[in-house]
């Protein structure tokens, strides 16, 4: 049994609250679950599972999203090869390690201590009756994706860092070698893929904010994060922090979790409104994030970019961030559509990208997953004929373990936002396994609560319904729009026969 998750984003609390210990918790407990219907085999009978391979598939530790690099004159896109880089993302994975110690003891006793554990089978093909068990070998293998990529990097200083981070998950990667960011780079972990005919990869490689080509080099999404999100976020706290209330304190930790991350300015001007904050803080702080924005288009990181890059990232950027370029109306809509244009996509989904890869395109895997993107879907893309079989190949994105922020669908609600707490993961069998059914998916959301997630101050919008006098039992349910008006009745076509 293969299982595969990603973007746990576990952080140092700098910028926010840790994964809670209690989602790894359930999700330990579903793959005791996993391990025990994946030992019921096709034949009907109860045969044990003897091994479980779990790939974290990127964005696992969080490097990026930490003040520890605003307070330093260091940065990811300096020197990889200067001893205060690799210094400070040392100290970053050691906050990272100890803000989450439950969680990560929880994922490695799944590999070191024998935590998955299953009933005993009889020669009759039925589970041991009993309290007894039998461990399952579990090997966790690690991926990086687009902020954890330092740990992808060469040479003995960054081995130093992979030895703990091997130790604290209970990893099979070995730590004197960079964590494979493509499954290619590791012979071991292409076999376990191999196996279950997946082919699997953080997904970052198809974003142009958040890869440059080389996945040993920063990229623009690593600026955003640094010099834009969590500089706005500390600077804000300092300067007007006594002046705010508690909901918009709230919003500065969220930033992160806006997805996609440039509707920032359209979250934070809703959330603004909500917290019916007065109007001259509220021009200070749009001041402060259109000046951040000028600093980060004049870094050199992010000129360097612009000057290879076939769209013009500064000017989009520009576009997308600042307030005093905000659109009057659709500006959400715009920025969605530029972020599909620099990926060569219709939508935010990436399956049309599963379709390029050669493991899909030689027939050699039947599950194409990538992570990176925090929105779990499943999506059928072909079902191709070959020596008597139909071949069913799907994509599959791994979703998020962390809050996301989506924005609302109505058009009348533009700075509108709902978020909630996302729990996925996925889960593919070798063989016999689980009855003979290739995959089974997980993705579970849990709604916020709290005051300060639901209260607001100012009015509102006008309700939907508003002015009406019928009843909600009475008001009208159309067909959907696409119904022909003069399609002919079953009683009609049958007279007429």
């Amino acid at each position: 049994m293969l299982v595969i998750v990603s973007d746990l984003h576990l952080n140092d609390q700098t910028t926010g609250s840790p994964l809670h210990p209690g989602a790894v918790e359930i999700f330990a407990n579903r793959l005791n679950d996993l391990a025990f219907r994946a030992s019921w085999r096709a034949d009907g009978h109860y045969r044990p599972i003897e091994r479980l391979d779990l790939i974290l598939l990127g964005d696992i530790l969080e490097t990026l999203h930490t003040t520890r690099w605003t307070h330093t004159a260091v940065r990811p896109w300096d020197d990889a090869s200067s001893p205060e880089v690799a210094e400070k993302l040392s100290a970053i994975v050691d906050d990272i390690l100890h803000a989450n110690r439950q969680s990560c003891d929880i994922l490695r006793a799944m590999s070191t201590d024998a935590a998955i554990r299953i009933p005993a089978g009889l020669q009759s093909g039925e589970p041991v009756d009993s309290d007894d068990a039998v461990p399952v070998a579990v090997r966790t293998f690690y991926m990086v994706g687009n902020h954890d990529w330092m740990l992808h990097l060469p040479g003995t200083r960054y081995d130093t860092i992979r030895q703990k981070v091997t130790h604290q998950l209970g990893l099979a990667n070995l730590y004197n070698a960079p964590f494979p960011h493509d499954p290619y780079e590791s012979e071991e972990l292409l076999a376990v893929l191999r196996r279950h005919r997946v082919f699997a990869r953080h997904g970052d490689l198809f974003d142009p904010l958040n890869f440059s080509e080389d996945r040993d080099a920063s990229s623009l999404g690593d600026a955003i994060v640094i010099e834009l999100l969590t500089r706005f976020a500390v600077t804000v706290t300092e300067q007007l922090g006594d002046d705010l209330p508690p909901s918009v304190l709230q919003g500065l930790d969220d930033l992160d979790n806006i997805r996609p991350l440039l509707l920032a300015p359209v979250w934070m001007e809703g959330l603004l409104e909500r917290a019916a904050a007065r109007p001259p803080i509220r021009k200070e702080i749009k001041r402060t994030w259109d000046a951040l924005v000028d600093e980060f288009l004049e870094l050199s990181v992010v000129r360097e970019h612009d000057s290879w890059s076939p769209f013009d990232v500064v000017d989009g950027l520009q576009r997308a961030l600042k307030f005093s370029k905000r659109l009057s109306l659709g500006r959400a809509a715009k920025i969605s559509e530029w972020l599909h244009g620099m990926r060569g996509a219709a939508s935010d989904s990436y399956f049309e990208h599963a379709m390029s890869e050669q493991d899909f395109r030689n027939r050699r895997a039947r599950h194409i997953v990538y992570g990176h993107t925090h929105r779990a879907e499943s999506v059928p893309l072909d079902a191709s004929y070959a020596d008597g079989y139909v071949l069913n190949q799907t994509y599959f994105n791994s979703g998020t373990f962390r809050r996301v922020l989506c924005q609302t669908r109505s058009a009348s609600s533009e700075f509108e936002f709902i978020p909630t707490e996302n729990l996925s993961f996925l889960a593919f069998f070798h063989g016999d396994e689980r009855g003979g059914c290739p995959f089974e998916t997980w993705s579970g959301t849990l709604a916020t609560a709290g005051d300060v997630a639901t209260h607001r101050v100012d009015a509102g919008r006008t309700p939907h319904a508003s002015g009406q006098s019928l009843p909600a039992s009475r008001v009208p349910v159309r067909p959907p729009h696409f119904r022909r008006a003069s399609a002919p009745s079953r009683s009609a076509r049958h007279n007429s026969s």
